[in-house]
């Protein structure tokens, strides 16, 4: 089992892109269903990130992550978007890992691969 799509929403989908396009997403704009969204499709999982609308709640209770090469140049990039680091890249138990808090207040745990 894996996952196949992740939905968000954000305030700002000029700044999301930016923040998330770090992790290598490529968002195409889609507009089934009446709304503008951005939209990026890898390794069989959609991401997509909607408009927070004035009556909706925002998903940044939603806490996520990605597998990346090197932590510390990923922190950097997203630091240069405007993400705030919550967590300085450490060592645990799985691996080295920091969190990054994007524009809209979701919380991105960045890990770095395993390539053994």
């Amino acid at each position: 089992m894996r996952p196949s799509l992740l939905v968000v929403r954000s305030r700002d989908l000029v700044a999301a892109e930016r923040f998330y396009g770090r992790f290598g997403f490529v968002f195409a704009r889609h507009a089934h269903g009446g709304q503008d969204h951005l939209c990026a499709e890898s390794e069989g999982m959609v991401f997509e990130i909607y408009p927070l609308g004035v009556d909706q709640v925002p998903t940044s209770s939603t806490r996520f992550g990605f597998q990346v090469d090197d932590v510390s140049r990923v922190v950097r990039e997203l630091q240069a978007v405007g993400g705030e680091v919550v967590q300085e890249p450490r060592q645990g138990p799985w691996g080295l890992r920091a969190v990054v808090r994007d524009g809209d207040g979701h919380c991105v745990e960045v890990v770095a691969r395993d390539l053994s």
